[in-house]
């Protein structure tokens, strides 16, 4: 039986509101404003939004898009309407099985060589992965449920390759694992750390990539719990006889090189992973659970392997050859057995040359050196080297060691590198790092100075001026103004059809909205305008700036918080609801249309 009963205000607002965009699209006289929603029919409204999003994601063009809205949907309405985010969850799982099938995270525009797929591949980072991120977070038993799915996929995939028998891979595991390690990564970095240990505990008992990076991240947040599941870890590794000379490897990366990690192949080749800043020792490391590390490691190296195995007595030559120095220091009792094996290897086979390791692995575990003892260094390798290449990877090393010093003379090295390219990328990058620098010491003279005289791009220097207006926003309001204008103007100065024009104007915005709100709109509509050009800009973009110094790769980053259209269209919602919606309406692509609705959404929920 039907009634007729008046339509939900929310209703009418929603409707309303539609009716605005419609007319201000075609050119016509904007409705009036529709009167603001009473606070208790706010939540309802802000539901409304996001279930009209994510129903919206269900045809979006982009396959990988899909399921992160619906999950992304699911999250803010988790705690206004946990049956229709439970829902959503679902959806996007499917979803994300079908993205990850096609690999869509992999086979994008750039279309990236083999090396970098199967990276992705092992990493463990796909859409699944993203889905389970969010649910882990709300709910560990709902990303259970769908782990054991995972693990079902592995046991099938493990029955059916019985008869074909892999060889050991610290960095080849299961689909299960590395996900679940990485979703705990994810829960620390998010703040959950008992979370994150629960959740990650069922795979925690092995040696590989995997394991031992987790810890060493977890050991930051918690040393006493990681040290206690890398001791047992140890003990693990201590009883299984397939332990071997790589598993030493792994385990001296949680003890001396947090997030480097580096194994070694038959051939004489290594793999290995590093993380953002260069390995240090951890703080505090207990002595006794060092000393238990030697222990195990040289009880697993003094194995005796059959002559006649020569991959296994190159790959524990090489570790040996690495791991000496540290045996040296810590265990000199050990490390004189440990340098009779490596003269008995050397002697019954064949030469091998550590000169063929990239440059760096054996100097990870070394202290690093001070400025002087940088320069002397280079000095000694200079006179050794043969061609201009060579010695241009010698001072580009040299002066990436004196900039991690703060050293100024890091310029003057890398002015003597003969390739122009490679010597203007690398000032380029100094200038830019000791900007950094000057901003986290606060020292804001100095680094608008740098600024004006550095060798930047556009791109680089507009996030600096907008760095540095961050910085003086409480005690010089004024020239925090002036430095944002200084930083449009940059950013006009780019050429077009680059995510990069959009990204910098969100963080000029986000600067402006607590200050000059006014201004903070007027950006915000050359925002709107830049995402429309460009297909590319998701309105979660990070600008990265890598830089190759001799095996390594140092990469700045221009993004995060300060930079997140999320963040100012939250604050613009509290501003004024009316307009943040109807912006948000404008964005012709649907990532950075969904990224502003659901942030809407969370800002309206926030009050509650």
């Amino acid at each position: 039986m039907m009634t007729n009963q008046p339509p939900a205000p929310w209703f009418v607002f929603v409707l309303s509101l539609l009716l605005v965009v419609n007319s201000s699209t075609l050119g016509q006289r904007a409705a009036p404003k529709p009167t603001p929603l009473p606070d208790d029919q706010l939540p309802a409204f802000a539901t409304s939004l996001v279930i009209s999003i994510a129903t919206e994601a269900r045809s979006f063009s982009d396959l990988a898009l899909r399921p992160r809205v619906m999950a992304q949907a699911a999250d803010v309405l988790w705690d206004v309407d946990n049956v229709t985010a439970r829902s959503l969850f679902k959806r996007a799982w499917d979803e994300a099985e079908k993205g990850d099938k096609e690999e869509v995270t992999i086979n994008t525009k750039d279309k990236p060589p083999a090396m970098v797929t199967a990276m992705r591949r092992m990493s463990g980072r796909d859409l699944r992965f993203e889905v389970l991120n969010m649910m882990a977070k709300r709910d560990l038993a709902l990303s259970e449920e769908y782990f054991a799915k995972l693990q079902s996929q592995h046991e099938s995939e493990k029955e059916s390759s019985k008869n074909s028998p892999q060889p050991k891979d610290d960095w080849l595991v299961p689909e299960a694992v590395s996900k679940r390690l990485q979703v705990a990564s994810s829960l620390l970095k998010n703040g959950q750390t008992d979370k994150a240990i629960e959740f990650a505990a069922p795979v925690l008992n092995e040696v590989n990539s995997h394991t031992i990076n987790f810890l060493s991240e977890l050991r930051y947040k918690n040393p006493e719990a990681a040290d206690r599941m890398y001791a047992r870890l140890l003990g693990r590794a201590e009883a299984d006889a397939q332990s071997d000379a790589n598993t030493v490897s792994g385990l001296s990366s949680y003890v001396f090189t947090p997030g480097f990690y580096v194994t070694f192949e038959p051939g004489g080749g290594a793999r290995w992973s590093q993380g953002d800043e260069a390995p240090k020792p951890p703080e505090n490391f207990p002595p006794a659970l060092r000393d238990k590390f030697f222990q195990v490691g040289a009880g697993i190296l003094l194995r005796p392997l059959p002559q006649s195995d020569s991959e296994a007595r190159n790959i524990k030559w090489s570790a040996i050859k690495r791991m000496l120095p540290l045996f040296d220091r810590y265990a000199p009792d050990t490390a004189a057995a440990l340098r009779a094996q490596l003269i008995e290897m050397s002697s019954s086979g064949p030469s091998r040359d550590m000169g063929q390791r990239p440059f760096g692995l054996t100097e990870e575990i070394r202290p690093a050196p001070s400025a002087d003892g940088a320069l002397e260094q280079m000095q000694n390798r200079i006179d050794r080297a043969r061609t201009p290449r060579e010695r241009d990877s010698i001072y580009a090393f040299t002066a990436a060691a004196l900039l991690d010093n703060g050293d100024e003379r890091a310029r003057d090295i890398a002015g003597k590198i003969e390739n122009l390219e490679r010597r203007n990328q690398l000032l380029q990058h100094i200038d830019f790092e000791f900007i950094q620098l000057a901003i986290k010491k606060k020292q804001a003279t100095k680094a608008i100075r740098l600024i004006q005289g550095g060798r930047l791009s556009n791109t680089q220097r507009a996030a600096a001026y907008i760095d540095v207006a961050q910085l003086l926003r409480e005690t010089d309001r004024q020239r925090s103004l002036e430095l944002l204008e200084d930083a449009v103007q940059e950013v006009n100065r780019i050429e077009r059809d680059k995510p990069d024009r959009a990204v910098l104007l969100v963080g000029i915005a986000n600067q402006l909205i607590g200050v000059d709100r006014v201004r903070a709109w007027e950006i915000i509509g050359e925002v709107v305008k830049e995402a429309n050009r460009f297909d590319g800009y998701t309105g979660e973009n990070t600008l990265t700036f890598p830089l190759m110094t001799g095996n390594s790769i140092t990469t700045i980053s221009i993004g995060g918080e300060n930079f997140s259209v999320a963040k100012i269209f939250r604050a613009l919602a509290k501003d004024d609801l009316y307009r943040a919606v109807d912006a948000a309406k404008s964005f012709k692509y649907d990532a950075p249309r969904a990224v502003v609705t659901l942030a809407i959404a969370t800002s309206i929920l926030e009050k509650k």
